[in-house]
């Protein structure tokens, strides 16, 4: 005996159109109501009840009693049916395209409501697909702006702002007494400006994470964070670590930098704990902070974390901790090795 499925395949390969869940739907809950109004009219006949014309009041109670009871039966069957429906909705609530391989819906049905689930499925698949397609172009695109505006600052501004300050130099070299220590305050003013460009082109393109490595971008990020927040930073990093490739070091780095943005600009905390380990589930990135913790909303820089996470396979968690503070872990299974 065919699968539905199967009928529908046989009817397109002989031109016939396949029919749409619509009318599969109206089918199942035909075949349905058509069977319990058969069998209704089939125990109406064998069984010694009669009805008259004029409707007796004796007649009355066995009518409303089997009326009931096909009512309560076709309801039942009707939701035993639907009831994947249930499921598939309750899934379509919560599904979100930012969590690779996150929710899929069961295919607990049979026939038409199979099909649907599984297409469901596949559309799921399909657009997670896509989205990680297109977050990784943006993505690419994002790091390629970010390096060209590094480099000018660096080459452009930064130089400028080099040149300015050796000649401030000279001019306080120069200058009286009565306008020396206004040179020195231009002189200082200028020296700052050209620290803070470094650290803006820094910050856009790590350029120590490609001539240090990993370790030693993750403390100079360290470093500079507790710098600039006055937060200290306890760091466990392993040693050695797996070799990595490049997207993997930017994907960790970025993902690190936003979540010690976060904690800067919204936890309040004291304290932050920064681990990097190997496991056996794989290397495993940890930010823990004693701010404030609570209901976390996802915006922008979330978002874009969890974007980068997608690019290489990896899960990251963001969760508020029992006692206080956010819990930020990534972890990358199947580390992929550097070529």
């Amino acid at each position: 005996m065919r699968t539905p499925l199967e009928t529908r395949a046989a009817g397109t390969a002989r031109g016939v159109p396949p029919k749409g869940p619509a009318q599969l739907l109206f089918w199942r809950l035909f075949i349905i109501n058509g069977l319990l109004f058969a069998i209704g009219t089939l125990v109406l006949a064998l069984s010694p009840a009669t009805v008259s014309s004029p409707v007796l009041l004796t007649e009355v109670p066995v009518l409303l009693i089997g009326l009931a009871l096909i009512l309560a039966a076709n309801a039942a069957l009707v939701r035993a049916s639907l009831a994947p429906l249930d499921a598939l909705t309750t899934v379509m609530r919560r599904v979100g395209l930012l969590r690779r391989g996150g929710d899929r819906a069961i295919e607990a049905g049979n026939g038409d409501l199979g099909h649907l689930i599984r297409t469901f499925n596949e559309m799921l698949d399909r657009l997670e697909a896509e989205n990680s397609a297109s977050s990784a172009l943006a993505l690419a695109a994002q790091e390629g702006e970010r390096q060209r505006i590094s480099r000018e600052l660096h080459d452009q501004i930064g130089q400028s702002l080099t040149v300015a300050l050796l000649s401030l130099k000279r001019v306080v070299d120069r200058s009286p007494d009565d306008l020396r220590e206004e040179s020195l305050v231009a002189q200082e003013a200028v020296r700052a400006s050209l620290e803070e460009v470094r650290q803006v082109a820094q910050r856009l393109r790590p350029g120590v994470l490609a001539d240090l490595g990993l370790r030693s971008a993750l403390n100079s990020l360290g470093s500079e964070f507790s710098r600039s927040s006055g937060i200290p930073v306890t760091w466990e990093v392993d040693d050695p670590l797996p070799e990595l490739s490049g997207d993997v070091e930017l994907v960790l780095y970025r993902i690190a930098q936003e979540a010690l943005t976060n904690v800067a600009r919204h936890a309040h905390a004291t304290r932050v704990d920064f681990a990097l380990t190997s496991t056996t589930k794989g290397l495993t990135l940890r930010i823990l902070d004693d701010g404030q913790g609570g209901d976390l909303r996802e915006g922008a820089g979330i978002r874009g974390m969890r974007e980068r996470a997608l690019l290489i396979g990896a899960e990251l968690t963001i969760a508020a901790r029992a006692s206080e503070g956010t819990d930020v872990r990534l972890v990358v299974p199947g580390v992929e090795t550097g070529s």
